[in-house]
């Protein structure tokens, strides 16, 4: 099939349309091609309103093609936008945001504004598999649309450091029997550093219990100084199951998190605890959110390890956050005007509309599921004056911003944040006043 790319479309692929057969018209997604190509693909798979298709050659270029820096590009499931010049991927992300939030239905908006960061070593946490294979333990990630493993050599939008652990860990596995027995149990290995690389913590999921920790540590921190502590821990034998529920932990090494530095802000962050993935763009994402805002109350939803609230509490005489599992935020964030609540966003709002409470800002970080209706409609009620949405995913952040505009609210600033250079995954901030 022959056929001219006409957009990038959310996911990674690029879009065509059948051009002969049955199928004429239809729209097709073909991965690893960019806007304006032409294209020779095969059919793969016929759904009833699109089909999908791989890339057999181009045709015609566009001159934002370059050669991909990974070896591994295209068989590993990681990156989707190699192939492209990082002004266009930065490109392809305004022009999907723009067109998903008018497909919503959200017209008259303002002009997106980009912040685009370093395309390579940005990652401060990295999750591999492990498995052995002709007869030596490797690293690695799913190939491409399977589950089966892909056995890799570089990473090179992880941060230098993680990579290096990883290398470490293959060679204490290959010179020392005890961590190589713990190692030969493990089935993924997660790394998580601070942004200046001075700090290493590193999480094991194994199959079994088996001991050997310390020793493994003792031998890693030979070729990486900046391990600073460690965990083993136990899945359960159901995939499904693994989803769900957490791991549970059987050895620990070492200290329990990592001070992470922000913008003059220290965050205690527990091993395997959630943070912003790209140690280049957070503080940039910080400013965006809390600068030139300030007032009598600010509530931040969804506050993780309160990376938003320490940054309200300068300008605002009163910081809530909110997040399920407070028990570290509530040690750290405290003192004077701040006030750390273990809830879910959506209880804490119903008890908030019962007291008739109403601050002057609402930030809120939600996962990729967005907030949803319920909460949305709460938001409504308590009609704080300004809203920040920060959103990973822009379908569910415009069928959310749909509800509140519809509910009074206008968007007023729109930033694309490029948190995941070389992924098709993009970083929202909406700013929303009444």
């Amino acid at each position: 099939m022959k056929s001219q790319i006409e957009k990038a479309v959310y996911g990674g692929a690029g879009l065509a349309h059948q051009t002969e057969g049955e199928g004429a018209g239809k729209a097709v997604f073909v991965p690893f091609t960019l806007p304006g190509e032409i294209v020779e693909a095969r059919l793969l798979e016929q759904k009833n309103d699109f089909a999908e298709a791989s890339l057999l050659q181009i045709l015609t270029a566009s001159e934002d093609r370059i050669q991909p820096r990974c070896a591994h590009f295209g068989q590993c499931g990681g990156c989707q936008y190699q192939h492209a010049a990082y002004p266009a991927q930065v490109q392809m992300k305004v022009a999907i945001l723009q067109e998903t939030l008018e497909r919503a239905g959200l017209t008259a908006l303002p002009a997106i504004q980009r912040h685009p960061g370093a395309p390579w070593a940005y990652r401060n946490r990295t999750r591999l598999r492990i498995a052995e294979r002709e007869a030596s333990l490797r690293v690695g990630y799913n190939k491409r649309g399977s589950n089966e493993f892909l056995a890799i050599q570089e990473c090179p939008i992880s941060a230098p450091l993680v990579w290096r652990a990883a290398a470490a860990l293959l060679q204490v596995a290959a010179e020392n029997s005890a961590a190589a027995r713990l190692l030969r149990e493990a089935v993924e290995v997660e790394f998580f550093t601070t942004g200046d690389e001075e700090k290493l913590q590193m999480s094991l999921f194994v199959r079994k219990a088996q001991r050997g920790l310390d020793a493994l540590c003792e031998q890693m921190q030979k070729f990486v100084r900046e391990l600073a502590g460690a965990e083993v821990s136990l899945l359960l034998s159901s995939e499904s199951k693994q989803r769900t529920r957490q791991p549970r932990t059987l050895e620990i090494w070492g200290a329990d998190g990592l001070n992470y530095q922000v913008a003059g802000e220290n965050y205690w962050v527990n091993r395997g605890g959630f943070f912003q993935v790209n140690r280049f763009l957070v503080a940039e994402l910080v400013r965006i959110v809390s600068d030139g805002r300030r007032g009598a109350v600010a509530w931040d939803l969804y506050a993780g390890v309160g990376l938003f609230s320490r940054a309200l509490a300068r300008s605002f005489q009163q910081v809530v956050a909110v997040e399920a599992s407070a028990n570290d935020l509530s040690k750290s964030f405290k003192g004077s005007g701040k006030r750390a609540v273990e809830s879910t966003t959506v209880e804490f709002l119903r008890s908030a509309v019962l007291q008739r409470e109403r601050p002057d800002l609402i930030v809120m970080d939600p996962p990729r599921a967005g907030v949803g209706t319920e909460v949305c409609a709460l938001l409504a009620r308590i009609s704080s004056p300004e809203i920040v949405y920060v959103s990973c995913d822009p379908v569910t952040l415009a069928r959310d911003l749909k509800l509140l505009v519809a509910a009074g609210y206008n968007v007023v600033e729109i930033h694309l944040i490029d948190m995941f250079p070389q992924t098709f995954h993009l970083e929202t901030v909406m700013i929303l006043r009444r």
